[in-house]
């Protein structure tokens, strides 16, 4: 029990050290103007993204399509004596 009341003390230190410092972050006020080239930068990374899962997608479906076909095995003929 009386790990319990550690605990539920450090929860609550906890609870009001971050209710008391989230003013402070959303009070920054900073102001770079950075929009447009952030979005540039991100829609590049997601370009080279989706241009990795394209052949990666094509490899798997190969995969699959191999190992859904059946494989014919040539019966040996009999050799008449």
């Amino acid at each position: 029990m009386k790990n319990l009341a550690i605990i539920k003390r450090f929860v609550m230190c906890t609870g009001v050290l971050i209710g008391n410092v989230t003013p402070v972050w959303a009070a920054t006020g900073k102001e770079d103007n950075s929009d447009l080239f952030v979005w540039i930068f991100l829609g590049f990374c997601a370009l080279i993204v989706v241009a990795q899962l394209i052949p990666a997608a094509m490899v798997l479906l190969g995969l699959a399509k191999g190992v859904k076909k059946e494989s014919v095995e040539a019966v040996p003929a009999k050799i008449k004596d």
